[in-house]
């Protein structure tokens, strides 16, 4: 069964946390353990500050990766990252990384869920959403605060 994590964002972070700062790391931290990622990045701009994001977040070092519509052929190999908002190929599967308020249909073809919870109240009340949806479901759900 799917795992769902929720990382909690400092409420006194300026602007409530940075999710996407926070997602760059994780994603890191998840190709470095040999998994597959996808970034759920359902607005656009978010995509794009998410892309510039993964190749300037650490002095240095880039994480390869591409964006993903759904409807473009993507080159073989594909990288270990695909941020989108459609429906992932099959080969990513490993980690999903939820940018968006909503849970995607297609969550529970991963291994683990990866949440954020943003200081501001808007963002918060739409993680509390997502929470109790997983929650309802029966899903084993663990928090980290940041």
């Amino acid at each position: 069964m799917t795992r769902i994590d929720f990382y909690i964002l400092p409420e006194d972070a300026p602007g409530g946390g940075d999710p996407v700062m926070t997602a760059c790391k994780l994603c890191d931290k998840a190709v470095a353990g040999g998994l597959r990622v996808y970034v759920n990045a359902p607005d656009p701009g978010l995509q794009q500050t998410l892309d510039g994001t993964l190749w300037t977040f650490r002095q240095g070092a880039f994480l390869a990766h591409e964006r993903f519509d759904g409807l473009a052929a993507l080159e073989e190999p594909l990288p270990a990252i695909l941020v989108g908002a459609a429906e992932p190929p099959s080969s990513h599967h490993g980690v999903l990384v939820n940018l968006g308020d909503e849970v995607p249909l297609w969550f529970s073809r991963f291994d683990r869920v990866l949440e954020f919870v943003a200081g501001d109240e808007p963002r918060r009340a739409a993680s509390r959403l997502r929470f109790k949806f997983y929650r309802d479901r029966g899903y084993e759900l663990a928090t980290h605060r940041l």
